[in-house]
């Protein structure tokens, strides 16, 4: 009983049959109680309407007329004296009459009454109704009614309430069929395409199922299918580009570190190509660190300490430390911060984003250009904007710049650009610290990089 069909059909099952098991039987003593009480209420009136009569024309005559009168019928009738002494009967065979006119003797009724009520096991439920005509005529007239009527009734009862139960039954295994159709066959695809997940298969495709709580689940799973399916293309597309980035370095220092070893060279050629290897190790360098600093904001185990500080000397501190590796470019650094004013931010976090736009607005830029930083105060927040005048950046290009990895120039040329990491990394800084990034860029005039913290 592992399937959850089968289990649903249990349930089911089990559930509705106590229900129509109570409903059936509370419906069964119902219909034969009315019944019963209908066959007292028509033998009271009966032995009432003779009483009657009775006592209103007392004779021989009547005593006979009543007598005829139940004859043949599923009542009888017995007429009796104060002493039990039968004066007039329909059936003098019935068995019952002896029995209880010993009964009638030690009661002195003054009312209609059931004598015997009990019609499951007695062949006659029997009322006795007291007649007094004057003080020489009196005593009871006694109704026995057949209760084979009542026990057909029981038997009809039975025979249609065992066909309502199977009929039931059957219609529980097809509404089964229909719920397992429409419930369990999307749960089991779902079972199957989780499990296709589970070994790596990620093109896995599931029905509309509607739009409950089935619906939402499929749809769940779809989406986690596109997602992982996506998770594997940016892995792999990851992998190979730090196989590429790491491997363009190494292929240098290998390659220069060999030049530089042979012996026919001079101490000028020598020095030219430790000075490659140098810089090949530095860019490595900086590779493996933006790739670290990538990995622990992937694990959420950096952490920015917020602060309030000045901003105006923190950016010339940045514009010193920066100006002379943009003067080596024949690029000019421009710093705007005209107002002196507080921010609240992480500053080793907020110079590490400053440091990464201002190096990218460098490797983009033309040599004799100019690139402007800005720092203003809007409202209650900190804009901080790096204006280039470069290449700009292809329109179809921007929504992913900030993508791990993702480079504008597909060539992977050394000669520009970087690891595709920096923009990666100051995107995840900026809305550590509640920020966010915009990007504004014209193909062969500039970008505009703007932060608002």
């Amino acid at each position: 009983m592992n399937k959850v069909s089968i289990k649903l059909a249990a349930y089911f099952f089990v559930s509705v049959l106590i229900m129509e098991t109570i409903l059936m039987f509370y419906l069964h003593q119902n219909i034969i109680h009315t019944r019963v009480e209908e066959e007292y209420a028509r033998l009271l009136a009966s032995g009432s309407n003779h009483r009657d009569v009775l006592e209103d024309n007392y004779s021989n005559m009547t005593l006979t007329h009543i007598a005829l009168m139940e004859t043949d019928g599923e009542r009888e009738v017995v007429i009796t004296d104060r002493e039990g002494i039968i004066a007039s009967s329909s059936n003098e065979k019935i068995a019952a009459i002896k029995q209880y006119n010993s009964i009638l003797k030690d009661f002195d009724l003054v009312e209609d009454r059931i004598l015997a009520s009990d019609w499951k096991e007695s062949p006659y439920i029997i009322s006795a109704h007291p007649y007094k005509v004057d003080s020489n005529y009196a005593g009871y007239v006694v109704m026995f009614q057949s209760t084979r009527s009542i026990e057909q009734l029981v038997s009809k009862l039975n025979l249609h309430f065992g066909l309502a139960g199977g009929a039931s039954v059957i219609v529980l295994f097809i509404i089964y069929a229909i719920l397992s159709k429409f419930l369990t066959r999307p749960l089991i695809r779902m079972k199957e395409a989780t499990e296709k997940l589970s070994k790596g298969e990620f093109d896995v495709s599931l029905p509309f199922v509607g739009n409950d709580e089935l619906g939402e689940l499929s749809g769940s799973i779809q989406k986690l299918a596109s997602d992982l399916e996506r998770l594997k293309s940016e892995r792999n597309e990851f992998l190979a580009s730090i196989a590429h980035e790491l491997s363009t370095p190494l292929t240098y220092l290998i390659g220069y570190s060999k030049v530089a070893m042979r012996q026919e060279l001079d101490d000028k050629e020598r020095r030219h190509y430790l000075a490659i290897i140098a810089e090949e190790s530095n860019r490595m360098k900086d590779l493996v660190k933006n790739l670290l600093e990538l990995a622990k904001m992937d694990e959420t185990t950096f952490t920015v300490s917020k602060k309030s500080f000045w901003v105006r000397p923190f950016f010339e501190d940045l514009h010193r430390l920066v100006g002379p590796s943009y003067k080596l470019k024949k690029l000019q650094l421009d710093l705007l911060c005209d107002e002196d004013f507080q921010i609240h931010a992480d500053p080793v976090r907020l110079e590490q984003i400053v440091l990464n736009l201002l190096d990218n607005a460098s490797k983009y830029s033309k040599e004799d250009t100019t690139v402007t930083l800005e720092v203003i105060k809007k409202e209650e927040q900190t804009v901080i904007s790096v204006t280039d005048v470069g290449i700009g950046i292809p329109p179809e290009d921007i929504e992913f710049i900030f993508e791990k990895l993702y480079r504008v120039e597909k060539s992977r040329s050394r000669t520009s650009g970087g690891s595709g990491i920096g923009l990666a990394i100051v995107k995840e800084l900026v809305e550590a610290h509640g920020g966010n990034i915009e990007v504004a860029s014209s193909l062969g005039k500039g970008s505009t990089f703007t932060i608002t913290i």
